[in-house]
């Protein structure tokens, strides 16, 4: 549904959304109303937006405090300004942004440090509302109040966002469907390498999940000139996807027989990968990853967020030995900042985004992008708001 911004500046709007009122079902296209922005906040309008794992991940929660329905997902986007509240200066109406889960104040402690991304102002679990004060700026047409999720929700027409959780792009000439890339997966894989493990040449490398996020590693990677280069994955169609991306070796754990993955990579690597990256989420994995690295300077990236409550079991020997682990959240990247720089590097063609959107669906067929990802098929599913 189309909106004039001018004739409803300050005032709800009602368009379409996508919503989940129950764990695990399939999204309804309902109308709903969107409130004007509040102080900090920016409504904006989504043009493209994009299924990230993320939110199939939430998407199943049932059991814990995170599942609150009905709620609107979606946090990989890219949107125009439709208006602003009070106090927000740094974008303005008409102006392309992209939301980013990620809070990024720039005055906090955490913000102001090289040595962290994590945002010490704005820390809410699973962001089921507006970070401020704690309330909804969606309503159904029964007046009911339904939930956002990670800050973004732009599986809506229109969206409310703090103005912490949003980037702008406008002086980057970024078309729409890379600029969506970089709002979430894409950023979080490149970042990981370059920021995180900081990836140099010559080094080996072994990534866990061959998904975007893995696959966006194997960019980052390669674009460091790291000279081996290992997918680990049990879909085996995802080796010949992962060369596009840089991957140069395959190992799939249900043909490994007798070896566990980690002793085929110490095989492999002769001793063990430089880096590894857990893309999953799983606390096994994460373990075996950790075990395929190097005695003495082997150094694991945990970016999958595991949400089965289980625990990592590592063996104490081996960090002795001088291995470690780190986790990381949104590769390290603080988005106000380092999503320009990517944009820029694009752009020089320091690194391609080709090949990571395999799949477009309109809006009313948003369920469609969580067939194509259940099926193992897509990597990015771009969902066009338009009709």
């Amino acid at each position: 549904m189309a909106c004039n911004s001018s004739e409803n500046i300050g005032k709800p709007i009602r368009c379409k959304a996508a919503i989940c009122r129950k764990a695990g079902e399939p999204l309804v296209i309902e109308e709903i109303e969107v409130d004007p922005p509040k102080d900090w906040e920016v409504r904006i309008k989504i043009l493209l937006t994009s299924l990230c794992h993320t939110d199939v991940t939430i998407w199943k929660i049932d059991h814990v405090s995170a599942a609150k329905f009905p709620r609107i997902f979606g946090h990989e986007a890219v949107g125009v300004v439709e208006s602003v509240g009070e106090h927000v200066k740094e974008v303005k109406e008409g102006d392309r942004v992209v939301p980013v889960f990620l809070a990024n104040c720039e005055e906090c402690r955490d913000c102001k440090s090289s040595k962290s991304n994590e945002c010490s102002k704005f820390r809410k679990e699973f962001f089921s509302v507006m970070p401020r004060d704690g309330t909804s700026r969606f309503r159904d047409m029964n007046g009911e109040t339904v939930h956002h999720t990670l800050c973004v929700s732009s599986f809506s027409e229109y969206t409310v966002v703090d103005v912490a959780h949003l980037v702008n792009i406008s002086h980057y000439h970024l078309p729409p469907h890379e600029a969506c890339l970089l709002s979430c997966g894409v950023s979080t894989g490149l970042g990981a390498a370059w920021k995180v493990a900081d990836v140099e040449e010559g080094s080996t490398v072994a990534i866990f999940g061959l998904g975007a996020v893995g696959l966006a590693v194997a960019v980052g990677a390669k674009q460091r000139g790291a000279t081996k280069i290992i997918g680990v994955d049990i879909n085996h169609e995802k080796f010949e996807i992962g060369k596009r991306f840089g991957i140069t070796d395959f190992v799939n754990p249900s043909t490994c027989g007798d070896k566990s993955v980690s002793e085929v990579i110490n095989e492999m690597t002769d001793g063990g990968a430089d880096y590894c990256f857990e893309c999953i989420g799983l606390a096994s994995l994460m373990a075996e990853a950790f075990n395929s690295s190097r005695n003495g300077w082997g150094k694991t990236v945990i970016l999958g967020v595991e949400m089965h409550g289980s625990q990592v079991t590592l063996n104490p020997y081996l960090l002795s030995r001088g291995r470690t682990i780190t986790g990381s959240m949104f590769g390290g990247l603080k988005p106000k900042s380092d999503i320009p720089l990517l944009a820029n590097k694009y752009l020089d063609k320091e690194f391609s985004l080709e090949g990571f959107i395999t799949h477009e669906v309109p809006f009313k067929d948003i369920n469609k992008a969580f067939d194509y990802l259940h099926q193992g098929k897509s990597l990015r599913c771009i969902i066009k708001m338009d009709p």
